[in-house]
């Protein structure tokens, strides 16, 4: 093996690292910000919501990359035992406004977040998680990636925070450190879908063969995520 694709999966892991960094400290922000905003009271009420907005907002302006950002809560620690989704999205250049999904179980299009991966993983493991790529909600052709990160107030699980990446900003920065890679190569998730690929045969979403004949894969030393560099023997 020449030394191209370790130094690939090196550059990429710390890429993905610096971003699971940013991700624990707006969580650590969250956290914060809820408790004191709680004051010891059990449930969360509107008034809890207080200042989500502007670290979501923050965060999206310090992370281009970045199409959505925000909380969102357990239904269990609602005051109206009904989800909380606290998202922010860039709907167009320059423009970030909040996301409003139907949360009333029962609605002709319930968003049942909290039997999605982005949130049932990160709940059950108590650690970040990386779901994706898939279509966006929003009903655009586009690919994204929603990054987790579970956050307790008093050891009580509260729900996750995050961010969501547009495929196409991770092609920006993955496709050079793919195309330094002699032959073809992809980053892939956990389920072995492809997220970034240097060529056309690996094309985004598309689930690669475990152990195909002439294939190396690389894990990325990313905790938690379950990504992997895929590249030519």
């Amino acid at each position: 093996m020449t030394p191209q694709p370790v130094e690939a999966a090196d550059a990429l892991s710390r890429w993905m690292n610096t971003v699971a960094s940013d991700v624990t400290a707006f969580t650590g922000d969250v956290t914060e910000l809820l408790a004191r905003n709680l004051g010891g009271r059990d449930k969360v009420d509107q008034d809890s919501l207080l200042g989500l907005e502007q670290l979501s907002r923050e965060f999206l302006a310090g992370h281009p990359f970045a199409v959505g950002a925000g909380a969102i809560f357990s239904s269990a620690v609602i005051e109206k035992q009904q989800g909380v989704l606290e998202w922010w999205s860039r709907t167009k250049p320059g423009v970030v406004e909040k996301l409003e999904f139907d949360l009333a179980p029962g609605g002709e299009r319930f968003y049942d977040y909290e039997k999605l991966p982005f949130f049932t993983t990160a709940a059950a493991t108590g650690q970040q998680t990386l779901w994706g790529p898939y279509l966006d909600y929003l009903g655009a052709d586009d690919y994204i990636l929603t990054h987790t990160n579970p956050f307790f107030v008093g050891g009580r699980f509260m729900g996750v925070a995050g961010c969501d990446i547009k495929v196409q900003e991770l092609e920006t920065a993955f496709m050079p450190i793919l195309r330094s890679i002699p032959g073809d190569a992809a980053v892939v998730n956990a389920s072995g879908r492809v997220i970034v690929g240097n060529s056309g045969k690996y094309l985004v979403g598309e689930r690669v063969k475990p152990d195909s004949a002439g294939e190396l894969r690389l894990d990325l030393n990313v905790p938690h995520l379950g990504l992997s560099l895929l590249c030519q023997k």
